[in-house]
């Protein structure tokens, strides 16, 4: 199913810009605000904790928690971010690096084979959005491999989730579309529905569909024709 045609669908809702924003700080926080806790928790240790042992294990937190922030900083910033001007470009290079940072862990690994160059801004951030989305396809883990197509103003992206129980979680695709449930988007869904926002501006359809019933999901963003 299409997310962007040339006519929009019939029920696309919009927030207000003061909206949109609160709903997408609150998203930057609640993917940070682990990690950062987690960091508190291991100072507090340090502060009260005479055993070396149990120090250790506070170190270790807290090195592990500020590099896990650090990289879910650094992804938001260019997924969800200003990043320059509506013309800025942005290389594909970066994005692969903070996309590692953000998605891999010990049950998602990220295949990336989308050659670097740089692109349009808004396409780089749609690409990590639907990577973003696709975690969300593989809830028990698995592998994403990102593919491109094309060059420029014609590249196209391929996302495809492969893990156990894959599936298109419920209102993902209305929301990619701009639809979403009794007319209201709040904190839990606004990224598909912002990934969405990404995709009309940088003028690209999104389709995202199972193709092996469980196991595997594809996603794609390609440029509309002008």
């Amino acid at each position: 199913m299409s997310t962007s045609d040339a006519t929009p669908p019939s029920g696309v809702i919009t927030l207000d810009a003061l909206d949109l924003a609160a709903l997408i700080a609150s998203r930057v926080c609640h993917d940070v605000i682990s990690p950062v806790g987690a960091i508190v928790n291991g100072l507090e240790i340090l502060e009260d904790e005479k055993d070396e042992g149990m120090r250790g294990f506070a170190f270790d937190l807290i090195k592990k928690s500020a590099a896990q922030a650090s990289a879910r900083l650094q992804f938001c910033r260019i997924a969800f971010g200003a990043a320059g001007s509506a013309a800025a470009m942005l290389d594909l290079g970066d994005a692969e690096q903070v996309a590692r940072g953000f998605i891999e862990d010990q049950k998602t690994k990220l295949t990336w084979e989308a050659p670097r160059q740089l692109l349009l801004k808004n396409k780089v951030k749609l690409l990590l959005n639907l990577v973003l989305v696709a975690t969300t396809t593989i809830p028990r883990g698995g592998v994403i491999a990102v593919t491109s197509e094309g060059e420029g103003d014609a590249t196209a992206f391929r996302i495809v989730a492969t893990g156990p129980t894959a599936r298109v979680p419920g209102n993902v695709v209305d929301l990619l579309a701009g639809r979403a449930p009794d007319d209201r988007v709040d904190a839990h869904v606004i990224q598909p529905f912002y990934a969405g926002l990404v995709a009309k501006a940088a003028n690209m359809a999104v389709t995202i569909e199972a193709e092996i019933e469980g196991e595997r999901i594809v996603t794609r963003a390609t440029t509309i024709p002008a």
